[in-house]
């Protein structure tokens, strides 16, 4: 399958952490010499309005996640993940062309094809493994005004440190009839799980830490998933930040954009220059 390209990420990475903070409005420890930082602007899947900013660490192998996002379903808790492959796996966000069986909504197990399956389960607590995809008890809960805003550090594997650049963000919770919660008459129930509403586990965001595989084929064949991972139980916590405008995250977003366009705009003009020049 050919990976399409989605035109939607910025990528900061091996910078001073300061310049990268600044950039996005959210703060955070000073990285240590040789860490990274990734800006990761969350657009939009199953036209639900959400967007959102998140910057992604790496100290050792100390990653701390922080994300801001609205258009969230409010009052309600949206599970969200690092999706994708640390073993040469090529995967990348999707669209509404993935929605294979033409229901108008793409399911998590439709879109996991494309995005690959849950690598990291970013949780407000407790463990972050895969298998607490599901745990909607531990993840963040959208405030009110449908806003997001989460950050935690936790420890990876080396795997996760060589290849976090080809990990992405999802994050979960569409509201399709627009009732302001998540229920059945929405979209039916979930593939993931029965107990939940298909509203509750469809993705409504995404966003690719590095774009340098986008457009390439997948190597090996492509990761499957799409089973319900057991939650384990715990009390809901809602971990909370400094806020953030998330028009001026986006903003910072767009012009990193511009500057990754007029490289590629100088390189193209000294290309065909060298052309004219051996034609000559």
């Amino acid at each position: 399958m050919i990976a399409k390209r989605t035109g939607r990420l910025v990528v900061l990475a091996a910078v001073p952490a300061a310049a990268v903070f600044l950039t996005v409005g959210l703060s955070g420890p000073a990285l240590a010499e040789g860490g990274k930082a990734y800006q990761i602007d969350l657009a939009q899947l199953n036209n639900s309005g959400s967007r959102g900013t998140a910057m992604l660490s790496l100290k050792g192998n100390q990653l701390t996640v922080q994300i801001e996002s609205e258009g969230m379903v409010p009052g309600s808790p949206s599970a969200q993940h690092l999706h994708g492959s640390t073993n040469g796996h090529d995967f990348q966000c999707p669209d509404a062309s993935d929605d294979t069986n033409g229901d108008g909504i793409l399911s998590n197990t439709e879109a996991t094809v494309d995005y690959g399956d849950i690598n990291i389960s970013l949780t407000t607590t407790g463990d972050t493994q895969a298998t607490s995809g599901l745990a909607v008890e531990r993840m963040p809960i959208a405030n009110k005004q449908g806003k997001v805003s989460y950050k935690r550090t936790i420890t990876v594997s080396q795997a996760v440190v060589d290849h976090l650049k080809d990990l992405h963000i999802v994050q979960h919770g569409i509201d399709r009839n627009k009732n302001g919660k998540y229920d059945f008459e929405g979209a039916g129930k979930s593939e993931l799980d029965p107990k939940l509403p298909q509203e509750a586990t469809a993705p409504t965001n995404c966003g690719m830490v590095m774009g340098a595989s986008v457009g390439s084929l997948p190597v090996g064949g492509v990761e499957t998933g799409g089973g319900a991972p057991q939650s384990a139980a715990a009390p809901a916590t809602v971990i909370s930040g400094a806020a953030l405008a998330v028009s001026a995250a986006l903003a910072g977003a767009a012009s990193g954009a511009v500057f990754v366009a007029r490289r590629r705009a100088a390189s193209a003009r000294v290309r065909t220059q060298t052309t004219t020049a051996a034609a000559a």
